[in-house]
């Protein structure tokens, strides 16, 4: 099994990066990480990671679902990446695990999978907005499963959040 993990290449959240990806490893799940460009992206707090792929190249059929990680970054550079967003929307009516975390969850209400779900986001103005104009059922709690799709609120949920999407894999 394997899982996508999408990171902006700058500002990403490293908690939201970190904490997750290691859980994963240790259920057994392979993952890789895609970005808007490939090579080394930074975090907020001096993190890097590799970006082995564009989200051009991603081919839903290789994974069990997507994660898209949060931080000042996602706002920048997954907002408004088209591709990221018809990515997620694949995984979506693939009826994959879709996961967002911090500000991240915007990129799946502009996919347009989050109309009459609820779902979380760090509650910064821009980000509330966003997700109140896609329909979504907000909740203040920090991590929030609906049906396939996972939201956390920021970094001190990603422990729960990675939790949460290794229990809807195993269903």
């Amino acid at each position: 099994m394997k899982l996508l993990l999408a990171i902006a290449p700058e500002r990403f959240r490293d908690e939201e990066l970190e904490v997750p990806k290691k859980a994963f490893e240790e259920a057994g799940i392979d993952v890789d990480i895609a970005s808007t460009v490939t090579g080394t992206c930074t975090g907020m707090l001096g993190c890097t990671a590799e970006a082995t792929m564009t989200f051009d190249d991603v081919d839903s059929d290789d994974y069990a679902g997507i994660v898209v990680v949060g931080g000042a970054g996602s706002e920048e550079h997954l907002w408004r990446s088209e591709k990221l967003i018809a990515t997620v929307r694949a995984f979506f009516e693939q009826g994959k695990v879709v996961a967002a975390i911090c500000l991240a969850p915007v990129v799946l209400a502009r996919a347009g999978i989050l109309a009459g779900r609820q779902a979380t986001v760090y509650p910064s103005p821009a980000a509330v907005q966003e997700m109140k104009k896609a329909g979504t059922n907000l909740l203040e709690i920090p991590v929030v499963a609906d049906m396939q799709v996972v939201t956390a609120n920021g970094p001190g949920a990603a422990a729960g959040f990675a939790d949460t999407i290794i229990t809807k894999l195993e269903c």
